[in-house]
Formats: C-alpha cells, structure tokens, sequence
C-alpha cells in the first residue's frame, strides 16, 4: 500500500517512526546499560584480581620445582629469580624481568642457609592486585596468601 493513500495523520506518524529514536528512548537505553556497568564491574574486576593470584600462586609451584632441579644439581638452592637458569645455584630461575607473566606481581626468593628458600610474590603497586597481599612459598612446602594457606 502506498504511503500517499493513506490520510495526513497516519503519514506523519510514519514519517515519524522512520526517522529513528527519541530522546527519551535513547536515556532509558543509557540509563539501563549505566545500571548493568554499575552491577558487573565490580565482579569482573574481582574476577581479575582472583586470576592473576591464581596465575602467580602457580608460577612459584613451577619456581619451586626449578629451585628443586637446581638443588639435585648442586646440592644448594639459588638466590636469584632474575639470573639465567644454568641447573646450577651460581645461575638463577630464568624469570628476567623478575615479574610475574602478565606483570602484576614481583617475584623474589629468599635463602636461609643453603637448605631452605622462600619464594614470595608481591604485588606491584599501581595495578589492580596493588592490595591484595603477598603470596609465600616456603621450601618446607608451607604456602600462603595474606596469612592464609592456599
């Protein structure tokens, strides 16, 4: 059916509705996803901060496992995260830049005598796991995050 058939009013009411939205649409629409941004982002920020732990806490399982290697070799552990892994104690764990993968934690290890090492993850300052507290691991195998075992 042609629009010019039709009378005056209902030409304008589709003239209308093929222009596009209103104002008042378009804030509901804003006010809607504002709404959802406000409930999500907070769980997805939690969500982030939980899996860079859970990242960290597993890159000191596979320091510890390195620190082992270079105690069958040599008989003592490391004292160095940064240095290039040579198997040995007179070399370090390979992580170069001394960071985590994704760059959210600092990585170090310390020495008690030749026998006993403590591998800690602290987070670096200006990201978002800035807060969230240093994650342990001992050569006895005692583990923990915030005072808490993991």
């Amino acid at each position: 059916m042609s629009t010019n058939l039709l009378p005056l009013p209902a030409r304008a009411a589709i003239a209308r509705r093929a222009a596009g939205f209103t104002l008042i649409e378009l804030m509901v629409v804003v006010v809607i996803v504002g709404i959802l941004a406000r409930i999500a982002l907070p769980g997805y920020t939690n969500f982030v901060v939980k899996s860079s732990r859970s990242a960290a806490q597993a890159e000191l399982l596979e320091l510890a496992t390195a620190q082992e290697r270079v105690f069958l070799n040599s008989g003592a552990y490391t004292s160095s995260v940064s240095s290039a892994y040579t198997g040995l104690s007179s070399g370090g764990l390979g992580i170069t830049s001394g960071k985590s993968k994704d760059g959210r934690y600092s990585l170090s290890v310390s020495l008690s005598g030749t026998t006993f090492y403590t591998l800690t993850a602290t987070p670096v300052s200006g990201t978002q796991q800035a807060g969230d507290g240093n994650i342990t691991m001992t050569s006895a195998g005692s583990r923990a995050w915030n005072g808490k075992s993991w």
